[in-house]
């Protein structure tokens, strides 16, 4: 009996270096894709501390005495007011559609995640165009009451700090109108009937009840806001507006100034971090448990007259402004000039777009199914810590990304110039700056943790016995991922390829620092017709990213009106 059980302990034991080398393999793939990844980031925190030792003194004193401060302050000024309309918004329409019955609520349901699809330097081109003092806006007043001239009447400009704000809460509140609109969907009945037993009107238990419990929430949509708001770059430099963006892209284009550059970039990042840290210091002690027996439904109160009407103005007025009135006057314009807007350059500049959107979003999906798988078979501190940095990107924005990855392929190509004409005697020229594939390194940089997320939500459906059934069959890891997770994961693998491609297809900022030469995409060209005055040029490319950015934020408001039922209120 000896003989025949040292051998089975033996097997046993023989097996596990194996079992544990396949693992190995897959969080080491973790963790190089992950320092890929923060390279970008970590280039710029070294070149700001090694700019001190460079000839940028002078510069770095020159915009901090003269720029720097309007940077600091329209920022904040940004953040404060886009933080405010987007708390307004958000709030009181996700409110509205999950505690109370109105007509129209349940269109409002999906339609107020509508203008999430809008990128807001559309809205910032159209509404010039539309408000200004030829506009038919300004035309129709002058008209209709006999003014003659600017001086006999006051209208808002909205090329101001102010319209900046109002254009950003329009596009960004659905982060947190998604977001506290699930977490009142989730707050427990029974709580909210116990302070209605109290004496509570509604207002008061929004008040006192619902708005404490959900605030983990609405302060995580709040911080997304706001890092989109510090991330761009058309809307601003439209509106002349200076922040940080828009200084990184003047001082490395203008002013050459390649570390000044990098040092502005490592302000924003310092901007982005005390962000992150004041999100998660306000949810510190933010822990509320409900029961969740009385989860399965929401009761509403039923709205009429007077109030059904304001519940109806205050959910269609950010609707209507932030998607239906920029899409309608984008249509007008490429109808009107569809033979000079829908020509050959717009169908060359839809062809870069969707090449480099497809491109990085079969790239994103492979590179996150690498680490959240990987994550999943070893859930380790490393693993865990490599998958955060890989998905730290996307609060970086996308200037500060451009100036990390220009940095140090600028010197990898200086390098390999240098030993070419050193050691073969011919010039190399630049191999990797300026180039496709640092442009779409950029955009797995910025975006991969938007596939990263989606794809461990649909790991974490898959039960862990197929896994083992798996392995108990002789599968390997990889056998595993193929045959089985790949299929299960479809629809989530579907959903962050079209995320990604969505969020490329808009994307400006990197675009505009990392593009290669004649190789403009839609969002470029819109961008400089608009610098030029030339709206109606523009027009056809803003309103194809407008169109294909609807397509996903239907499909998510889709999923989540069909994940709740809703009761009657008694």
């Amino acid at each position: 009996m000896a003989d025949l059980t040292i051998p089975k302990m033996r097997g046993r034991s023989a097996q596990r270096p194996r079992s544990s080398l396949r693992v190995s393999g897959w969080s080491l793939g973790v963790l190089l894709i992950a320092l890929l990844i923060s390279t970008p980031l970590l280039s710029v925190l070294f070149s700001a501390l090694y700019a001190g030792e460079e000839s940028t003194g002078e510069v770095w004193q020159h915009l901090a005495s003269t720029v720097l401060p309007s940077y600091i302050f329209n920022s904040l000024g940004l953040m404060v007011g886009v933080g405010l309309g987007v708390l307004i918004l958000g709030v009181s329409t996700a409110w509205l559609v999950t505690m109370c019955r109105f007509p129209g609520s349940r269109i409002f349901e999906w339609a107020l995640l509508l203008p999430l699809a809008a990128p807001s330097y559309l809205l910032a081109y159209t509404y010039t165009d539309f408000l200004e003092y030829y506009g038919p806006v300004q035309m129709g007043l002058r008209t209709l009451f006999g003014w003659e001239s600017a001086n006999d009447y006051w209208f808002p400009n909205v090329r101001s700090l102010p319209g900046a704000i109002v254009l950003f809460s329009l596009v960004l509140y659905p982060y947190v109108y998604m977001l506290a609109r699930v977490a009142f969907q989730e707050q427990s009945l029974c709580t909210l009937e116990a302070s209605r037993s109290l004496g509570c009107n509604p207002w008061r238990s929004f008040r006192t009840v619902a708005l404490p419990l959900a605030r983990p929430a609405i302060a995580a949509g709040t911080a997304l806001a706001l890092m989109e708001t510090l991330n761009d770059f058309g809307t601003v430099e439209y509106f002349s507006v200076p922040t940080f963006t828009t200084g990184i892209y003047r001082t490395w284009f203008g002013m050459g100034e390649r570390l000044a550059a990098t040092q502005l970039a490592s302000v924003l990042l310092l901007f982005i971090a005390v962000l992150i840290v004041l999100e998660r210091f306000s949810r510190r002690q933010a822990r509320y448990y409900q029961g969740s027996g009385s989860q399965s439904s929401v009761s509403q109160f039923q709205l009429r007259g007077v109030r059904a009407i304001a519940a109806m103005l205050t959910c269609t007025l950010p609707i209507a402004l932030g998607l239906l009135l920029p899409a309608a006057l984008l249509a007008w314009m490429t109808l009107t000039n569809w033979q000079k807007s829908l020509n050959r350059e717009f169908l060359e500049l839809a062809s870069h777009s969707l090449v480099l959107a497809g491109v990085t979003a079969g790239l994103g999906i492979v590179l996150a199914l690498i680490l959240a798988y990987g994550a999943r078979l070893q859930p380790g501190p490393g693993v865990r810590f490599g998958v955060q940095v890989a998905a730290l990107g996307y609060a970086v924005p996308g200037a500060v990304i451009a100036v990390g990855i220009l940095v140090p392929v600028g010197r990898l190509d200086n390098a390999i110039a240098h030993l070419a004409d050193q050691w073969l005697g011919i010039s190399t020229g630049l191999l990797l700056s300026g180039t496709v594939a640092a442009l779409v390194f950029a955009y797995l940089v910025r975006f991969l943790a938007i596939a990263i997320s989606t794809v461990q939500a649909g790991l974490t459906k898959i039960r862990p016995t197929l896994d083992d059934a798996s392995r108990c069959l002789g599968n390997t890891p990889t056998q595993t991922l193929t045959q089985i997770h790949a299929p299960l994961l479809s629809g989530s693998l579907l959903t962050a390829a079209v995320l990604v491609f969505v969020d490329v297809m808009k994307e400006l900022p990197a675009t505009m620092v990392i593009r290669p030469f004649n190789f403009d995409t839609l969002a470029v060209r819109v961008f400089q017709y608009a610098s030029d005055e030339r709206l109606v040029d523009a027009a056809a490319p803003a309103l194809a990213i407008l169109v294909v950015g609807i397509v996903p934020v239907i499909l998510l408001s889709y999923r989540i009106t069909r994940s709740r039922r809703y009761t009657d209120a008694d």
